[in-house]
């Protein structure tokens, strides 16, 4: 089962993307699924995350209020809405399915915790 993400680009500071990531087939004991991001040379980060049993979601400070999760569950996809962006956004996103019982979403999402990955998708904000 593989995790595929889209919806990068190019934006201006204050415009908006959606990222979405869909995966190709059930992910065995998935209970959550997050987007992280990576600048080059900085450690990834954990953006958003979202709970599948109660559709809870967190976020990082940096996003909070800008940045929406959101799974359809039809189509077996978790899309990222964001909002106001800012060149400080500017990163490879990539989505993440947490598959491991000893772990849940229940705060920003730790990369440690999470198995299977996506590739990434580049996403620019210019000033």
């Amino acid at each position: 089962v593989q995790l595929q993400a889209s919806g990068g680009g190019l934006v201006q500071a204050r415009e908006s993307l959606r990222l979405s990531c869909k995966a190709s087939g059930a992910i065995r004991d998935e209970t959550a699924r997050a987007w992280f991001r990576q600048v080059p040379g900085k450690e990834r980060e954990g953006v958003s995350c979202v709970n599948f049993s109660d559709r809870s979601t967190y976020y990082a400070d940096s996003v909070k209020g800008r940045f929406t999760i959101s799974r359809d569950y039809a189509k077996n996809t978790v899309d990222l809405q964001m909002n106001s962006l800012e060149p400080e956004d500017t990163g490879v996103y990539y989505c993440a399915a947490l598959s491991d019982l000893r772990y849940a979403c229940v705060g920003v999402p730790n990369e440690y915790e999470y198995h299977v990955w996506g590739q990434g998708t580049l996403v620019t904000v210019s000033s």
